[in-house]
Parts: structure tokens; sequence; C-alpha cells
């Protein structure tokens, strides 16, 4: 497993939660890191603590829902340090949303938050790794949700599914060219935006903990990384089992927190 040293690091989703904290790991081995995040404030703050860690550090606030901002965040870390080495895709929202109570516009949303984000920075990605001589890695924060229906989670599911089986093509398609994909599968994660939603999390880890998990990805370059271990194999012992079955243990992990009759959750804005 070799470290991450010397290299040009890009981060979507960059100034909070497991981004920033990503951020502040790699600073320590004198890595360049451009990083992106629609807050920009909070985003150079971060770029702060990255230069004052000895890594040399290009912030750019952009929306990474839109496509032009995300492409022309691409050319500005490549203007600067000449290509991206390594690029994690980071933003992405997941609100408590039951399924009869969310309204298309909901659907469609978190659709955007998580499956169109990825496509608006994979695509000048490619084109950019496609030229370099030594091609890249390219990883996606998914989450372990994306590999089943989770109650409550429907719409968040099935955009990270969606962008799963993206990248999974674009593993097979691109490796003659060099170009790498890692997709990160999470459990839960304790950070701001998920503080109080009233989802029921078993076996939470803290978003420090879950950074060291994305930057052991990041220098392994597994093909799918998931974590923690109690939650992956729940996960996966929930797909081997008949679906009543597993229905029916769902069911039951949803049911412990509900939400007052009539709310609904409002999708944020990727950070």
């Amino acid at each position: 497993m070799a470290r991450i040293t010397g290299r040009t690091v890009l981060i979507v989703g960059a100034s909070s939660g497991i981004g920033a904290e990503v951020a502040r790991r790699l600073a320590r081995d004198g890595n360049r890191l451009v990083i992106t995040a629609r807050r920009g404030p909070e985003l150079a703050s971060v770029a702060q603590e990255v230069r004052a860690a000895g890594s040399a550090c290009l912030d750019l606030a952009a929306d990474a829902l839109d496509p032009r901002a995300a492409a022309d965040v691409v050319s500005a870390a490549v203007a600067e340090y000449g290509g991206v080495d390594i690029a994690l895709l980071n933003a992405g929202q997941g609100p408590d949303m039951s399924m009869d109570r969310v309204s298309v516009a909901d659907v469609a949303r978190i659709m955007a938050l998580n499956y169109d984000v990825v496509v608006n920075y994979l695509v000048p990605l490619i084109e950019r790794m496609g030229s370099q001589a030594d091609g890249g890695l390219i990883a996606h924060t998914n989450s372990l949700a994306g590999l089943m229906g989770i109650p409550r989670q429907g719409p968040y599911s099935a955009a990270k599914a969606a962008a799963r089986t993206l990248i999974d093509t674009a593993r097979v398609e691109l490796a003659p060219r060099g170009i790498r994909f890692t997709s990160i599968h999470p459990g839960f994660v304790a950070t701001e935006r998920i503080d109080g939603d009233g989802l029921p999390k078993p076996f939470q880890i803290s978003q420090e903990r879950a950074a060291r998990h994305v930057v052991r990805a990041l220098e392994r370059e597994p093909a799918q990384a998931y974590f923690p271990w109690p939650t992956a194999a729940l996960v996966r012992t929930l797909r081997t089992l008949p679906t009543p079955l597993s229905a029916l243990v769902l069911r039951t992990l949803a049911s412990r927190t509900r939400r007052p009759l009539g709310s609904r959750g409002t999708p944020g804005t990727p950070s």
C-alpha cells in the first residue's frame, strides 16, 4: 500500500464532513490539493488548514450541480498543477424520505444531488486523465445504501445504485487507458448534515474514522471499499436472505424511529 505523497488530488465536496477531513489528512504528506464545494467561506477555512499543514492548495467555490462549473474546476486544476492524479467525488446528500410522502420533484432532486453531480465531474475527468501518461484514479463516495433499497432512503439508494453502475461500467471500459475507479461505500457517518434527521443509524462512525477508511481506499485502489465492517456485514447478509425475510428485518429497523405524520425531508445541496 503506497502512501499518497506529492500527488495532485481533487476533492469535490470538501467544505465539511468526510471531504474536509480527507483534505486535512492528505495535507500532511506534501500533496497538491484542489478542493471545491458550493460554500466558499467554509472551503477557504479548510484550504487554510491544508496550507498550514504543508501542502499546496487551490480552493474553488463551485456548484457541483452545474456541469459548466464542474468542468471549469477540472480545467483550473490542470492549469494550476498540470493534471489530476486522484479525484474524490464526494458531493451528495440523502435526507429521510418516505415513499408515501415524497413528490416527483423530491425524487428528481435527490437524483441530481447524488447522480448528476458525479456525471458532471466524471466526464471532464475522463477526458483529462485519458490524455495523461499514467491515467489516474477516480474515486466516488457512494454508500452501503446503494447496494439495496433502504426504507426511508429509497430515492437516495436508487441514485447511489445508478452511480455505482455507471462507475462499474467506466472501470471496465477505461482500464486500457490507465484510468482506475474505486467506489467507496460508507455506512452511517456522524456528519452535521444528518444530525437529528430522525433516521435510525446502527453502527454509526465518526467522520474522522470514515476519512481514515477513505484515504486507505485511495491508497489501495480496490474496485469496491465497504465500511464499517458491522454495517457492511449486515447489508451483505440482508442481500443473501429471501426477500420476505430481508424486508421484515428492514421494516423493523426503519420503524425504530418514525417521523411525525406529514413531515417530509427537504433535500439540500452538495457541500
